[in-house]
């Protein structure tokens, strides 16, 4: 087994074990059994802002303390002496947080389409390139909150402190339709806003905004170049 196939193992070991990757988990699912009871089979609200919450919990959460906590406790300082470089290690995490954000989503879709009877879209492609995309912007905001944070429990403070404003912005708290025009308005254009109209859009059958799929790329490329610049190993 490989150097890194071994770091990757016992990474996945501890994330199992790690209580925010089950809420984050919980959270979205418990959301979606509560009010897709409720709801009509053909809805296609609940459950792209379920999906939303889950990839939002884990890019300003589950990822940035993670890579906080281990700089705070000199673990990628440790890591710079070994034949594991930091970067693989953030490669890893990266991967894993991944990993969790597509098991959570998962999840949710299978118990939407068979307990709940929901409508889940059918093409393929659309979805995962919106799921991609919306992922990538989450992440980047998360390296960033982990690159200046001083350490793990700041990273959590401001990844929960970011997450709020923005599932609010986002309609994943209040409906969009019950919302001010204007704030609804805003809140597209933020990463996850973009993030979750997108989804409700490919849900509808309807091809995902130009636009908002631009919006999402530029969070994503030009908030991991600011987290690049400012991250350190120690």
């Amino acid at each position: 087994m490989t150097v890194i196939a071994k770091l990757t193992t016992v990474e996945l070991k501890l994330l199992a074990r790690e209580p925010g990757s089950i809420f984050t988990i919980l959270i979205p699912l418990f959301i979606l059994v509560v009010f897709g009871s409720s709801i009509s089979p053909g809805d296609t609200v609940l459950l792209p802002m379920t999906l939303a919450i889950a990839v939002g919990l884990v890019g300003l959460y589950q990822l940035p303390t993670t890579l906080a906590t281990y700089r705070e406790r000199g673990i990628l300082r440790r890591l710079s002496t070994t034949p594991v470089r930091p970067g693989s290690m953030l490669v890893v995490q990266l991967i894993l947080q991944l990993v969790l954000a597509l098991t959570a989503c998962a999840l949710l879709l299978a118990v939407a389409g068979t307990v709940l009877s929901a409508h889940v879209p059918t093409q393929v492609a659309p979805f995962a390139a919106v799921f991609l995309m919306g992922t990538a912007a989450m992440f980047a905001i998360g390296l960033l909150i982990a690159a200046l944070a001083a350490n793990g429990r700041t990273a959590n403070g401001v990844g929960v402190m970011l997450y709020f404003p923005m599932a609010y912005l986002a309609g994943l708290i209040q409906p969009v339709d019950q919302m001010p025009v204007i704030l609804a308005r805003i809140g597209e254009f933020t990463p996850l806003g973009a993030f979750r109209r997108t989804l409700q859009d490919v849900w509808a059958g309807v091809s995902p905004d130009l636009l908002l799929l631009g919006v999402m790329a530029a969070y994503a490329v030009l908030i991991s170049l600011a987290a690049a610049k400012f991250f350190r190993w120690e």
